[in-house]
């Protein structure tokens, strides 16, 4: 279970970086799991889950802006990569390892990027433009983070 949710969580990072690790530090914040007594403890820090919280509300922001760079340029999908690692990393810990949901983690992101960016497009060409798509992958993004840290071991 503990591998799938890794995954899953690297799935939100590739659709939105920053979502996935504020909430996984939430969650870890608030006691739903726990990670203090490993390499990852800093993500229950007070101030952590503020840090990614504000870093994923200007991502949520700028993603709206017809400049952003595509998520599947290197730095972008290296940021993707890096935090869906950190996120599965961090339910890995919770669950007993850390390598597993590192991979697992970094593996959902890339499935995460490519999909989204599929998906995104066929909805924006549908919608006859990228805004309803955008949001609406937003939306998917936040939901199922709160869904699979709630779920979280």
């Amino acid at each position: 279970m503990t591998f799938l949710l890794a995954a899953l969580i690297g799935i939100v990072a590739g659709l939105r970086a920053m979502t996935a690790p504020a909430a996984v530090a939430w969650a870890a914040y608030l006691g739903w799991f726990d990670v203090s007594q490993t390499s990852l403890a800093f993500m229950g820090y007070r101030w952590t889950p503020w840090i990614f919280t504000v870093l994923a509300i200007g991502e949520l922001i700028t993603d709206q802006l017809p400049s952003t760079p595509s998520r599947k340029v290197p730095m972008q999908f290296g940021a993707r990569i890096v935090t869906g690692g950190l996120a599965g990393a961090a339910i890995g810990a919770a669950g007993g390892s850390v390598l597993v949901g590192l991979v697992a983690g970094a593996v959902g992101a890339v499935i995460g990027t490519f999909g989204g960016a599929a998906i995104r497009a066929k909805l924006a060409v549908s919608f006859g433009r990228d805004l309803p798509a955008a949001l609406i992958e937003d939306i998917v993004a936040v939901g199922a983070a709160l869904l699979i840290v709630a779920a979280a071991p």
